[in-house]
């Protein structure tokens, strides 16, 4: 698929759209699986093609069927949602490609961390109205302060997938 995205203001549709997380625990064990059901958005299509926006996370909306582990998640061993209740993704730039994909580079912020990313996202669906994006990334949770690891039982690194809807705003 090879398509032109219209140019203009975006806004992220949360209802068509899904931030999830998987992490290895109890020593490689157990994966825990989790989404954020507080999502929001927008970006700019720029008249040279290249893109800029932001994803914001209610990171207290973490939902991973667990509630007493979810609680402990909004402590300040993990995410810190009293000080810290946004986790974002600023765009500073995205190029399409001509096989559909797109180079997104930005930074990741959590608990106040802030990291530069880099990822390859792929446009599953795009007409004059609305896209999709669907994009797979690895985090290291210890960059961002997310450090508690009781008897070593958490390992590796954080894997993020998001399929992301967005509508074009009518200028």
């Amino acid at each position: 698929m090879t398509v032109a995205v219209e140019t203009g203001l975006w806004q992220l549709d949360a209802s068509a759209s899904t931030v999830a997380l998987q992490h290895k625990t109890m020593w490689g064990l157990v994966t825990v699986k989790g989404t954020f059901t507080g999502v929001a958005g927008q970006g700019e299509v720029r008249s040279d093609g290249s893109a800029v926006g932001t994803l914001t996370l209610d990171a207290s909306s973490l939902d991973t069927k667990n509630a007493k582990r979810d609680t402990h998640l909004r402590s300040a061993d993990f995410f810190d949602t009293d000080h810290h209740p946004e986790i974002t993704f600023a765009v500073r730039s995205a190029e399409l490609r001509q096989d559909s994909t797109v180079q997104v580079v930005g930074q990741l912020t959590v608990r106040g961390i802030s990291r530069p990313q880099t990822l390859v996202a792929r446009l599953a669906q795009a007409d004059a109205d609305a896209l999709t994006l669907e994009a797979e990334l690895t985090v290291d949770r210890a960059q961002f302060g997310l450090g508690w690891n009781q008897l070593g039982m958490i390992k590796g690194l954080t894997a993020v997938t998001t399929r992301l809807r967005f509508t074009r705003v009518p200028a």
